[in-house]
């Protein structure tokens, strides 16, 4: 596999594209790819639940490969989709991306389609 330095990055697509961009900005640029693709799936349907392994990986032990031996619980899971959640300015209950936070990505398009598609009347979508 091949990684790439996001700084090295940053000047490549500077140097290509003569578009001025600085890590930070790569940064942004990520975040808000993570945010409009999470907003389609959550468009589509997916919310919470669906981010969970099968439920025969919460009750089996891994047999072999690198995490041989190793069984996921689903507190410990749980907690950390919720911290997943809260850094990504997501709902922790469903999963969606907060309207604050779409709109800080200055993704208003994504947080108006949002907001007239799936969120009347939740009290979730805020």
């Amino acid at each position: 596999m091949y990684a790439i330095d996001v700084e090295l990055m940053a000047r490549l697509i500077t140097a290509t594209k003569g578009i001025r961009m600085g890590t930070r900005d790569l940064f942004l640029a990520a975040e808000r790819v993570i945010n409009v693709e999470r907003a389609f799936i959550v468009r589509e349907g997916i919310r919470r639940g669906d981010d969970y392994p099968p439920r025969n990986e919460f009750e089996e032990i891994l047999p072999d490969g690198p995490f041989r031996g190793v069984k996921l619980y689903r507190e410990k899971y749980d907690r950390m989709l919720d911290e997943y959640y809260e850094l990504r300015g997501w709902n922790s209950k469903t999963g969606i991306p907060l309207k604050v936070k779409l709109e800080e990505l200055k993704l208003n398009d994504v947080a108006s389609d949002l907001g007239v598609r799936q969120m009347n009347g939740n009290p979730s979508w805020k």
